[in-house]
């Protein structure tokens, strides 16, 4: 069975819909758009690097079930880490 991320991947694959580099990303589940940087990265360091589906803070919080705080949290870790997906 497909976790998730392969799921939502292969469903955005099949049906046409894709965010490209050039494209400003939005939230796949409210719109919010454009994402921050730290949206996007967060996304990608948590979900999957090569991700097509993008959350906003909030709603990667309810998704994961973690408050905005511990992402935020997460996020400033991360840069101070120096992951490259931050910069």
């Amino acid at each position: 069975m497909l976790n998730m991320p392969e799921r939502t991947y292969l469903h955005l694959k099949y049906t046409g819909l894709n965010q490209n580099k050039m494209e400003t990303k939005k939230c796949y589940v409210c719109g919010k758009t454009p994402l921050s940087k730290d949206e996007v990265g967060l996304t990608k360091k948590i979900i999957d690097k090569k991700t097509v589906v993008f959350y906003c803070l909030p709603c990667l919080a309810e998704y994961l079930e973690v408050t905005e705080e511990e992402l935020s949290a997460k996020i400033e870790e991360f840069k101070s880490e120096g992951c490259k997906l931050f910069e």
